[in-house]
């Protein structure tokens, strides 16, 4: 049998002797009944339920009847036991014993411990069986644990019994103050609330067993806060303990409640936590205006808008409770007055409704009334929820400008008429107490061209010269007031002055477009209705004659027919109109009006005549088709100018790619790549020649200085060879007069263009291995050329075949001249 002894921390000594006591009573019954040494295995065990053994030791006895006697034994619950938490002495705890029955001492037996905590919480002897917990443990951590004991032979390790388990419980101690998880806690409660009311309900936990002592069991009590609230000992609900608590007086309150465990009793731990508390406001305080009489004031010159002043009922109520109207609800001044709540500063704002005068009336009253529109019935009693306020408004004088009798004035004059004519008369009156004199003038801007004045003392506006209706109809100028005297206000009135007509303008054409007649028209035809209009203004009085001017009254062309309606009707009188004779015709027309006094005019009727078709259907008015030839046709005039313009366009076309071809208008020396003639007066001096003049030179003599002569312009002046220069005769053979003469000539001739240039060589050069190239030594040499091909090369080369084409005939007059 394996039992364990426990001891308790915290029991008497008593306690602890009674339990071994009874221990040791159970295993001396247990030893005495066996028979015989029994083993651990051969006992018999029987588990109640899991976690928790009970032993039930029986032994059966035979009767002397044989009958089976059974003796019972008390069941001892063995397998709960418990440990102090917090334990912090210097040696181990012990737990209790585990002990068998078949043990005898001697050390045979060994115990072993195994489940939670084994060997490291709780260590066993295995020898005696004592388990000790070797750790401070703490309950809040892990209440219980559960363990299991055995009994092997220490040799064999062969079980001696089976296992059995136990649990250790960890018994609480009070070592966890309350908490209130959720603080610090707001709440409100409306203001004027009845004693009791209910706040809120704070709650605060412990850690500790409940079940096991009162560690867990807490009571609630205020700290701060009193007398206006109270808290619940075993709830921990907040009430009010205060009756008309006012929230205008004092909006917050700050309370501190305790929990304590322990039930309250000395030595338990407690907690604390903040309540902040509100008061709500509810409508328990009627609008109040802080005085009985508001004095203001209004200016008689303020326009209808204007404020005039401002009040205020004050209510400490917050919200719609605050909220107050206002409303006239008396006085004499109720239809010059009005008012109206500013949404902002919720104040009362009087403005005036309609203009006042201080002349009339100096003095208004007015009875205004705040009141709350949102009341509680709670507290109806505490009422009336409204005030009322006197105004008093006086109106004070102001320098009001002058008054027109008239908003407007309309006058009228006649057109034309002469400088100082009266137009009419604007008068204006001082409405103030002082009733001053009044001046009057036009501001310049409203006339510019100032065509009217003013008296300023009486207000008769005339006019400054006469008025044209057709070139201004109205005038609407404006008339200013002003109180004489000191720099008071003005005020003006709109004047508009109407010019009426007189037939001072001659009636004229209502149109002046061309009558188009046909050339072929019948005798005794319409061509045209005229009318006629008048600058003038005679509306539906108007009315126009029309006649023929007296010069063609009696012309053989046209006639005219007054309709008697203002308007006149164009006949033709003959036929056979042509626009080769005459194109245009001039009719001169006189209208005359029904004015007064009646007004006359000669407007000119312009006729063209055209070529018409068989149906009189207008052709054309231009007499530029009659010089073409009779009977040509419009397609062949098309004909004619599509030649015309393909022919043009063909010449733009070759000058263009002329142009493109045409040489540059400049001469530059390293452009000039044509053929040059070039004549010797001497033999060149070949490669040792360095003493030649320069062929650009020659060629344009002018580019030393800077001209170059354009080539494709003539030059408009000719200049004379200058005199002295004479020609050599066309047979000479003096070359070198030739030359001379040729350069002459080419130097004073500024017309010549540079084509042919002419290089003169004053030295001849020594060593050329060429022979000479001078064809001058050909006259005296018998050489059998023949030059008489250069007869045949025109006119430029005449010079040229007179010297070299006569050979024969010079040789021979030389002979002949030697002979002789």
């Amino acid at each position: 049998m394996v039992m364990l002894l426990m001891r308790r921390e915290g029991l008497g000594l008593l306690r602890a002797f009674l339990v071994l006591v009874g221990v040791s009573a159970l295993c001396s019954v247990a030893l005495g009944t066996r028979k015989g040494n029994t083993s651990l295995d051969q006992r018999s065990h029987r588990h109640r339920h899991p976690g928790h053994v009970s032993l039930h030791r029986h032994r059966q006895r035979t009767g002397k009847e044989g009958q089976v006697l059974h003796r019972s034994k008390r069941g001892w619950v063995w397998n709960q036991f418990f440990v102090i938490e917090e334990y912090t002495g210097p040696d181990p705890v012990l737990v209790g014993r585990l002990h068998s029955d078949v043990d005898s001492g001697d050390g045979n037996i060994k115990y072993i411990l195994s489940g939670e905590g084994a060997g490291t919480i709780f260590v066993i002897d295995d020898k005696t069986g004592n388990i000790h917990a070797t750790k401070t443990l703490d309950r809040e951590e892990q209440a219980q644990y559960t363990l299991t004991a055995q009994a092997v032979a220490r040799d064999t390790n062969k079980p001696l019994e089976p296992p059995s388990e136990f649990i250790v419980k960890v018994q609480d101690i009070n070592d966890n103050p309350p908490e209130f998880l959720h603080g610090p806690y707001y709440a409100s409660v409306p203001e004027m609330s009845n004693v009791g009311t209910s706040v809120m309900q704070v709650t605060a936990t412990d850690a500790d067993d409940p079940t096991y002592g009162n560690s867990a069991r807490l009571v609630y009590s205020i700290l701060q806060g009193q007398p206006y609230f109270s808290v619940e000992p075993q709830t921990g609900i907040i009430r009010t303990a205060l009756p008309s608590m006012d929230r205008e007086a004092r909006q917050e309150y700050d309370v501190v409640i305790q929990a304590k465990d322990m039930g309250g009793h000395m030595g338990g731990l407690s907690g604390t936590t903040e309540v902040k508390i509100t008061l709500t406001d509810v409508n328990d305080n009627p609008p109040k205006f802080p005085q009985s009489v508001y004095p203001m004031s209004i200016s008689e010159d303020k326009v209808p808008g204007e404020e005039v002043g401002r009040l205020k009922a004050k209510d400490p109520d917050l919200g719609d409770n605050g909220l107050v109207k206002y409303n006239i609800i008396d006085g004499d001044g109720m239809g010059i007055f009005e008012l109206s709540t500013d949404s902002e500063t919720r104040e009362a704002v009087i403005k005036l409704k309609k203009t006042v005068d201080y002349e009339t009336k100096r003095l208004y009253t007015l009875k205004v009334e705040g009141s709350n529109p949102h009341v509680d019935p709670q507290f109806l009693a505490w009422g009336p929820y409204k005030d009322e306020a006197t105004i008093k408004i006086s109106v004070e004088d102001a320098d009001e400008p002058p008054v027109f009798i008239a908003h407007s004035y309309t006058f009228e004059v006649e057109e034309n008429a002469p400088e100082g004519t009266l137009v009419g008369r604007v008068h204006a009156k001082d409405t103030d107490v002082a009733n001053n004199p009044v001046s009057y003038r036009i501001p310049q801007y409203t006339d510019v061209e100032q065509f009217f004045s003013i008296n300023p003392e009486d207000g008769m506006i005339t006019t400054t010269r006469p008025l044209d209706r057709e070139t201004q109809a109205w005038h609407n100028i404006s008339v200013s007031a002003k109180e004489t005297g000191g720099h008071h206000q003005e005020t003006k009135v709109r004047v508009n002055i109407k010019v009426k007509d007189v037939n001072d303008n001659a009636p004229e054409f209502a149109t002046n477009n061309e009558v188009l007649m046909c050339e072929t028209i019948a005798p005794g035809k319409l061509i045209e209705t005229v009318s006629a209009v008048d600058k003038d203004e005679m509306a539906n009085r108007q009315h126009f004659t029309f006649s023929l001017a007296p010069e063609v009254a009696h012309n053989h062309n046209f006639s005219l027919k007054d309709n008697r309606d203002s308007t006149a009707s164009i006949y033709v009188l003959r036929k056979g109109f042509s626009r080769l004779t005459q194109d245009v015709y001039f009719l001169p027309v006189e209208i005359n009006d029904n004015g007064f006094p009646a007004m006359s005019s000669t407007n000119t009727l312009t006729i063209r005549v055209c070529s018409c078709d068989s149906k009189d259907t207008i052709l054309s008015c231009n007499v530029e088709p009659y010089v073409l030839p009779a009977g040509l046709s419009t397609g062949a005039l098309i004909a004619i100018l599509a030649c015309i313009v393909i022919l043009l366009a063909i010449v733009v076309l070759f000058v263009a790619l002329r142009r493109q071809k045409k040489e540059p208008l400049i001469v530059f020396e390293e452009e000039d790549i044509r053929e040059n003639i070039i004549t010797y007066d001497d033999e060149g001096g070949g490669e040792e020649d360095t003493e030649a003049f320069d062929i650009a030179t020659l060629q344009n003599p002018d580019g030393a200085n800077g001209f170059l002569p354009r080539k494709d312009i003539k030059p408009e002046l000719q200049y004379p060879i200058r005199p002295g220069i004479g020609r050599p005769a066309a047979n000479s053979v003096d070359v070198d007069d030739f030359i001379k003469t040729r350069i002459a000539e080419a130097d004073s001739d500024p017309t010549a263009p540079p084509y042919d240039s002419i290089q003169i060589y004053g030295y001849e050069g020594r060593g050329s291995l060429a022979g000479s190239l001078s064809s001058l030594e050909s006259v005296t040499t018998e050489s059998d050329l023949d030059y008489d091909y250069l007869q045949s090369w025109g006119p430029r080369f005449k010079k040229l075949a007179d010297l070299y084409g006569t050979k024969d005939c010079s040789i021979n007059d030389a002979d002949e001249g030697e002979d002789s």
